[in-house]
């Protein structure tokens, strides 16, 4: 008797258990991005557009220190992209863009609490229904109660600790910022079905792509910090860069091409958990029920969907008798 497997997911020949790790980790890493932007806005007269213009220009140039250190094994260069392929790369980074930008501006229209609960919100919504009709990824029953709960216990601890006020504007750029993570999530995952790039080069690609979007903008908004804390300025935006940009985007656009995308948009719900912890360990928040709560239904619903993936994994990896 003769038995055969199923072939693994095309994409850089990873895990599901280590695409879920690395999903995990750029989670927590986006979730610190928020506290030292905090800590800037007050060192320094830096708009949110400048900030992430520096964000997207000094990740860009660690990439590209990284890509020159690891040369390709065997001495020969990589073939240059196809059209097609850098058109999807463009898109990726113009999604990643309008992604950063409009929840900027969401969060100055509305409020940081609202802003974050509409985007983060809706986002899982557009990508569920996204993946369904791009790519036939079917939810579940059991992938439908993990989201729901996800989005309650969001709704919980972000809006907690009481509510915030609502404006229409906001709102209708915190729905822009959803739409583009979630364009950003499906064309990550697409690529990956499709044998997509290096996570390296999707991600600088991405950046590089932010930042000629955003240097003009930024110049209007005023490019330079002006601040008397200026090593405590330039060490923010190091950190800034190098964590929840730089590593933080290589890890997500490995771990998003070989993951279910309603399963990412869950999974990257660790950003605001990971806020919340640092805002009541590092920057005195008073701890409330609603961050208890809110926290423990997002990380049930991370682990139940976490626990589905590696058990569909398991499940195409078991010899079939033919």
């Amino acid at each position: 008797m003769k038995h055969v497997t199923h072939a693994p997911n095309p994409a850089a020949g990873l895990s599901v258990r280590r695409s879920l790790l690395y999903l995990s980790v750029a989670g927590a890493a986006w979730g610190t991005a928020g506290a030292a932007a905090s800590l800037l806005y007050l060192a320094s007269d830096l708009g949110p557009v400048s900030l992430t213009f520096w964000r997207c220009a000094g990740g860009l140039v660690l990439l590209l220190a990284v890509r020159a250190v690891r040369r390709p094994r065997g001495g020969s260069r990589p073939a240059e992209p196809r059209v097609w392929p850098a058109l999807r790369t463009v898109a990726t980074g113009l999604a990643f863009t309008l992604f950063q930008v409009a929840y900027f501006a969401a969060v100055r229209a509305t409020g940081l609490a609202v802003g974050t609960v509409v985007t983060l919100g809706a986002g899982p919504v557009l990508i569920a229904v996204g993946a369904r009709l791009t790519m036939g990824e079917r939810l579940g029953a059991g992938g439908t109660t993990a989201v729901a709960g996800a989005l309650g216990g969001l709704v919980v601890l972000v809006l907690g600790s009481g509510s915030g006020a609502v404006h229409p504007a906001g709102v209708g750029w915190a729905l822009l910022s959803a739409a583009g993570y979630a364009a950003m999530t499906l064309l990550t995952r697409w690529l990956g079905r499709s044998g997509g790039s290096d996570p390296l080069s999707t991600t600088a690609w991405s950046l590089a792509v932010g930042t000629a979007v955003l240097l003009p903008l930024a110049v209007a908004e005023g490019l330079l910090p002006h601040t008397v804390e200026l090593g405590r300025v330039l060490g923010l935006l190091a950190y800034v860069a190098a964590v929840p940009t730089a590593l933080a985007y290589a890890l997500y656009f490995a771990g998003a091409a070989v993951v279910r995308s309603a399963t990412v948009s869950v999974i990257m719900l660790l950003e605001p958990v990971s806020a919340a912890v640092i805002a009541v360990a590092l920057l005195g928040e008073r701890l409330t029920t609603g961050t208890v709560i809110g926290t423990l239904l997002l990380l049930a619903a991370v682990t139940g969907l976490a626990y589905g993936e590696m058990r569909a994994a398991a499940a195409r990896r078991r010899p079939l008798p033919v």
